[in-house]
Order: structure tokens, then sequence, then C-alpha cells
């Protein structure tokens, strides 16, 4: 278990932020000035900000940092780093090739999915969501694949505007067959999150994102009482969960256009 946040036995003072699902891109530069001011004006006065995957709407490498639209959110998070306030990313389903090179540049740390923590004393277990999506059958093979090294080392290979085109290519017929699922299909499953739950001792809470179904669970599972957060997506309000001794409350961010 990673002692990343651990307060316990401290008086904390600052509080641990966790996002995810902002899906930042040049098309939607609303979201993105929205969030500069999240970072700015909330997360400064944090002790850690969790990005818990999909920060981009996508990601086709770390050959693109040097974007104007990623270098100054690169630029916001190591000045944040700098500053004393620690940062974390995971890998979502759209930035799953980000890499060191961007880390390094942008002064975070990157995670593992599922990543288990100590956190006032609680024992809390993050993930992306997307692998208890379970009943998906084929996002998960498509998830098989594009997770293998030998894909992404081949994918990498190719030019940087090849990479962005076929993304959009996959993300259009992504969009298009996910018409035609379920909304309960795309949620994740139940019992991939109590065979995760399991495999991690019964942690007291679990929070994830992906499902852009931001919400609060309560869990009895084998006679232990844990709690599901599931963070929002940031595309007609931004929202954040903020933990401290006290406990975790879910935050509302504007983020419209107007």
């Amino acid at each position: 278990m990673k002692n990343l946040g651990d307060k316990s036995g401290s008086r904390a003072i600052k509080p641990d932020l966790f996002i995810s699902d902002l899906h930042l891109c040049a098309s939607r530069p609303h979201i993105t000035s929205a969030f500069l001011h999240f970072l700015k004006h909330t997360v400064a006065n944090a002790n850690a900000l969790y990005m818990l995957g999909d920060l981009f709407d996508y990601w086709a490498g770390d050959d693109d940092v040097d974007d104007i639209t990623h270098q100054s959110i690169i630029d916001a998070f190591s000045s944040l780093a700098n500053s004393g306030v620690k940062l974390y990313f995971m890998h979502g389903n759209r930035d799953f090739l980000i890499s060191s090179k961007f880390c390094t540049a942008a002064n975070i740390t990157l995670l593992q999915d599922p990543c288990l923590i100590t956190l006032y004393g609680k024992s809390v277990l993050l993930s992306h969501g997307d692998g208890l999506c379970t009943d998906d059958f084929a996002y998960q093979d498509f998830r098989l694949l594009v997770r293998d090294l030998k894909w992404q080392t081949d994918f990498l290979s190719l030019p940087l505007e090849t990479r962005k085109n076929q993304i959009e290519t996959i993300r259009a017929r992504s969009e298009n067959e996910k018409s035609h699922k379920s909304a309960e299909i795309m949620d994740v499953s139940q019992d991939a999150v109590s065979h995760l739950l399991k495999k991690y001792h019964y942690p007291d809470l679990l929070i994830h994102g992906h499902t852009h179904r931001p919400n609060q669970h309560s869990i009895q599972l084998d006679g232990h009482n844990m709690i599901r957060w599931v963070l929002g997506d940031w595309y007609e309000q931004g929202s954040y969960l903020s933990c401290d001794e006290q406990g975790c409350k879910s935050n509302a961010i504007k983020t419209n256009a107007a």
C-alpha cells in the first residue's frame, strides 16, 4: 500500500482532491480555462491532486507535449508542484499513452491502475474505472489490444499526425458503437467491483471515474462496509472530490462557455 497521502496521526490542514474525465482539448477551450482557474485558485490550497484518467480527450504520444494547449497545462502543473502541491496521474482510456516525458515536464507522479493508498488513516483504492466495465466485451477486447506494449510501440512509431488521424477515426467509430449499447453495459459491473474490493482486502473507499455518473454508493460485502465514489466528467460542469480528516465531499465547478 502506498503512503502517498497518509496523514494518520497528524492534524491535516489541506485537503486531497480527486478529478477525472476532463477530456481537455483545443475544441473546448472553456473547459481548459476552467481547469486552469481550478488549479490556480483551488488546487493551490490543497495538499495533493489525484487525476484519475482522461485528463485529455486523447493523447497521441509524448512528442505532442509542445502543443500550445498542452504546454499551458504542463506549465501550470509544474508551478503547482514547485509550490509544494503533490500531483498524481493515472491513465484513462483516452490518455493511456502519456509517459515519462509528459510526467517529467509536468512534475507529476504516474500511478498504476488500480493503486491503493492510505489517506487520513483510511485505505483508499484508486482506479480510472474502465477496467470495471466488464459487461462491455467489445470495449474490453479493444482495451486489451491498445494496452499491449507491442501495439503501443508500433503505434508510436507512426508520424504524429498519422496517429492523431487514426485516433479521430477510432473515436468516431466508438461514438457510433456506444449509441447502440445500453447504459447498463457501459456502467461498471457489480461483480467486477466486488472482485476488485476483495482482491484489495476491502478498502474503506473506492474512488474512480470513467462512467460520467457521479455518485456515492454504499457497499456491504462480506461483513465490510465501504464507500464507492464515482467522479464526474467536465462536459456540462466540472466536479472534484475533496477529502480531509472529516471525510469526502463532492464539489461542482462551472465550465460552460457562456
